[in-house]
Order: C-alpha cells, then structure tokens, then sequence
C-alpha cells in the first residue's frame, strides 16, 4: 500500500461537492444505492455535517466518509452513538491510503466532540487496522446481513469510553436512511 500524498486534503463537504461525491460513491461501491444513502442521511435529522468528509487530491474529490447518529438501546434506555457509513475511495485510487486518512480524520472529529464510540459494519481486516475491533467483545451487537461475518460488527472505544458505562452495551439500531440498504 502507497501512503497518500502530502497534496492530499481533508475537509468537510459542501453542498457543492454532492454531484462528485454521489458519483464516487456509486463507483466506490458499483451500485447507486450507497449514493442514495448518503442523500437519505444528509436530509435525515441523524446528519452531522462535521462529521461527512471528503479527499480532494489535486482539486479532486477521490474520497468521502460519514459519521451519522443511532441509537444503542441498552437495559436502561437507550442512547445516541456515532455510526460510521459509508466510505467510498475512487476505484482508481484504492490502496493508497485515502480511505485510512478519511478514517481516521472523521473518528478524530467524533474524539474531539466527546463521542465515546464509533461503530461500523465494515471488513474486521480493513478496519482492523484502524483499532477497531469486534463490538460483540464490549456487549454490543448490530443487526447484519445474512452474508456478513459476525466480526463485521465493529467498534473503535474513543477517549470518553468508559469501560463501566452500562449505557454503552446493547444493541445498535440504524436510522430509518439505513431502511432497505443491505
């Protein structure tokens, strides 16, 4: 794997940018599905604007990441936690290192706002690699796909996880954007 070069950068998205983006997604992913639901996202009231990031290499968008809300319902109640989908890096640009940069810059906004958690349904090889980790070894479990590994459940603990918080175990529930997307 390539690092990413020193012309690579990081920034929130804009509304001028949602043409590309839509357009990386759906390449990054070989469908439009994933690209509508970026746009369900953004219009749902779980969107965090800080937190949807793009790669722009050379006045090009190559990259974009979102962190949007859900809940983790848990014995007491449930509770807002940061779900981390999707992430999509342009096929021609895949193993350079975009994807961990983007990565790793939008888990680093969620650190900075106090989230005590970020999880995902992602490839426990891929994001692995990033400190996450299965969520079912914290007593959380996620609703997967028939084809997804149970590992596929992830969560990276951020610096506000408190490991005797009984509000951050249970079961994560997506936002109704996520209604359909398998």
């Amino acid at each position: 794997m390539t690092e990413p070069t020193d012309a690579l950068t990081i920034r929130c998205e804009t509304d001028a940018d949602h043409d590309q983006i839509a357009r990386i997604v759906a390449a990054a992913f070989g469908s439009s599905v994933e690209a509508e639901l970026v746009d369900r996202i953004r219009a749902s009231p779980e969107y965090e604007p800080s937190m949807a990031l793009v790669a722009e290499l050379e006045g090009e968008i190559v990259g974009h990441v979102m962190i949007s809300g859900a809940r983790l319902h848990h014995s007491e109640g449930d509770r807002s936690i940061a779900l981390l989908s999707p992430l999509a890096v342009a096929p021609d640009r895949h193993k350079s290192g975009i994807g961990a940069a983007l990565v790793e810059a939008v888990v680093a906004v969620a650190d900075q706002r106090g989230v005590p958690m970020v999880v995902l349904e992602g490839d426990p090889g891929y994001y692995g690699r990033m400190g996450f980790e299965p969520s079912a070894g914290y007593g959380i479990t996620m609703p997967l796909p028939d084809w997804a590994p149970k590992e596929a459940a992830q969560i990276r603990r951020l610096t506000a996880y408190a490991s005797d918080d009984p509000t951050l175990r249970g079961e994560v529930s997506y936002p109704a954007a996520f209604d359909g997307v398998d």
